[in-house]
């Protein structure tokens, strides 16, 4: 007799609150043309900050990343939750408890089309200052992310990009 394994459901999807995406590059000029996007919570969620942070490592682990590595979803063989495509200027991104269309800088369409990945990054920490909609200054984004402690907090994932077909 066999028994069928289900994955448990460990995140409350209230706890997460907003979440949302940022699409940048790194400086061409430096030879630093990687299209990198951003997914964070507002950390508007319910909950306590310990609750609405196990949601978003939750989310995390649902979606195969760990927290403070590089996964490799390149390659055609792999079987990843976490699809995008590059579509009339927007980065759509797809993956558990998120489907979101971003709108991308056209440095970052051409590192993106150039690459044919982009590295994502998946923040476990919230940043409610990074208001949807609302730019974000090299300054704010460096202030989030730029240290080593908040990179290894995160989950990181090279993804394929992918284009609709004509």
């Amino acid at each position: 007799m066999s028994t069928a394994n289900t994955t448990k459901n460990t995140v409350r999807r209230s706890h997460l609150g907003t979440l949302s995406v940022l699409a940048w590059t790194g400086d061409p000029e430096a030879g630093h043309d990687m299209p990198y996007l951003l997914v964070y919570s507002l950390g508007d969620g319910d909950g306590n900050d310990e609750e609405r942070t196990a949601a978003v490592l939750g989310m995390i682990d649902e979606c195969g990343l760990k927290v403070g590595d590089m996964t490799d979803a390149t390659p055609a063989s792999v079987n990843s939750p976490i699809r995008l495509l590059v579509e009339g200027g927007q980065a759509v991104l797809t993956m558990p408890y998120l489907s979101a269309q971003c709108p991308a800088p056209e440095e970052w369409l051409t590192a993106a089309d150039g690459r044919g990945h982009a590295h994502l990054i998946v923040a476990s920490r919230p940043w409610p200052e990074a208001t949807p909609g609302q730019p974000v200054t090299e300054e704010t984004l460096q202030a989030f992310l730029g240290t080593e402690e908040a990179l290894l907090s995160s989950a990181h994932v090279l993804l394929r990009v992918s284009e609709l077909r004509a």
